[in-house]
């Protein structure tokens, strides 16, 4: 839709609801976007099977959605893929800038309001409309599916996307992993992200709900989720061989990575998983593990491995009985939150738990918690309105001074 000078009315522009993506895809892909009359849209489905060779199949889910949305972009503006230029993804960045997110539409009379900060946990709810890091994340994608098509002699001769930084080089990419990453300018349209603190949750409301879960399965995942730091698919991921009971830890595959990891657990997390374990639902408990066995499935009807959403859902239940808005990643701040408070581990012991690259992630979590910042004001004033007697000179004996005016004592 334009309007008189041939600009776009973004702010008007209703996406049409053509094509889906599908999993699994055909041909052995994880994933493909079909168009309206469900066939595979070539040039993406091209992108796709890149990425899978190139052992992204982990992140081909969330590229096919981004890659849906500019397709519907597109086609709203009658625009073919290979013609698209620069203004047109500037346009897709200003209706995503004020658009709503259809993921984040409420319906129940009951939800909190976008934005309104939860009284449990001083978190704030998700905003209706795009956050900036989606924002990044598509411009991300669209300019890695321009330049696969650019390297086949495909699509427009200039990637229409202008690169993340102004030298055009990946933020960071010459710098030490050891040292802060230097300030950079950002790169045209990409989106200024706010900085947020960690969101760890006090230990009197983890209590709580570690109370409300109805399984040993629930219990063994918060348990793990609370002690490795894990992220939720790495934990969901495991399979029975990824447990050493010996030596209290898991493996999991490192998200981006795609590497094997150990990491360590607590003993409690173990005895869960025991509990778990023998009630035969993974396996029958007189027979020994399949290896290769998902650890984590469903407790009702055909056994299914567990998914990202049954587990959400098993928080949100919880969530609407302690009136909070606790995620599955809010255990891993919780956990990195706890050890970088513990005086007898380093930072990079944390770091190492936590797997990550730069010094500079796993220093978040040395900033004061604002409960812990609130008691330590709050004694401040106390002292201030209360202040000790001031102290006698010390030519002065105290013995004598005590014998004299008294020692304050009935």
């Amino acid at each position: 839709m334009q309007v008189s000078g041939g600009a776009r009315d973004v702010g008007s522009l209703q996406l049409p609801r053509v094509g889906r993506v599908a999993e699994p895809g055909r041909d052995g892909l994880p994933v493909e976007v079909v168009d309206a009359a469900g066939e595979p849209i070539e040039a993406i489905t091209q992108f796709i099977r890149e990425l899978t060779a190139g052992d992204y199949a982990s992140s081909c889910r969330s590229y096919a959605y981004d890659m849906l949305r500019w397709w519907r972009f597109l086609a709203a503006n009658d625009v073919e893929w290979h013609r698209a230029c620069r203004e047109d993804v500037r346009d897709l960045v200003l209706w995503m800038r004020s658009a709503d997110n259809p993921q984040r539409r409420r319906s129940r009379p009951d939800t909190p309001r976008a934005g309104a900060v939860n009284a449990r946990t001083g978190k704030a709810h998700l905003p209706d409309g795009y956050a900036p890091r989606t924002i990044n994340h598509q411009l991300a994608v669209l300019s890695r599916f321009y330049e696969f098509h650019r390297s086949f002699a495909r699509g427009p001769l200039v990637n229409p996307v202008p690169t993340a930084s102004r030298s055009g080089e990946r933020a960071g990419a010459h710098g030490n992993p050891m040292l802060p990453v230097a300030p950079h300018r950002r790169g045209a349209y990409r989106q200024k992200v706010p900085k947020q603190t960690p969101r760890a949750m006090p230990d009197a409301l983890f209590d709580e709900l570690f109370a409300l879960m109805t399984s040993h399965r629930d219990r063994a995942l918060l348990a793990h989720y609370i002690s490795s730091g894990a992220r939720a698919s790495e934990l969901l991921g495991m399979t029975c061989g990824d447990l050493d009971f010996g030596r209290q830890t898991i493996q999991v595959i490192g998200k981006g990575t795609r590497a094997v990891e150990k990491i360590p657990a607590s003993p409690d997390a173990f005895v869960w998983t025991r509990l778990y374990l023998a009630e035969g639902r993974v396996s029958p408990a007189d027979q020994p593990l399949d290896p290769g066995a998902p650890l984590w499935v469903t407790l009702r009807g055909s056994r299914r491995p567990l998914s990202y959403t049954a587990m959400r859902a098993v928080l949100n239940r919880a969530n609407a009985k302690l009136g909070s808005n606790i995620t599955l990643h809010d255990l891993r701040h919780t956990c990195a939150t706890r050890m970088a408070a513990d005086p007898n581990m380093a930072i990079t012991d944390v770091q190492a738990v936590l797997r990550h690259k730069s010094l500079t992630s796993t220093q978040v979590y040395t900033t004061v918690e604002l409960e812990t910042l609130i008691a330590r004001t709050l004694e401040y004033h106390a002292r201030r309105a209360d202040p000790p007697p001031p102290r006698p000179h010390p030519a002065y004996d105290a013995a004598d001074l005590a014998l004299l005016f008294g020692d304050g004592q009935a």
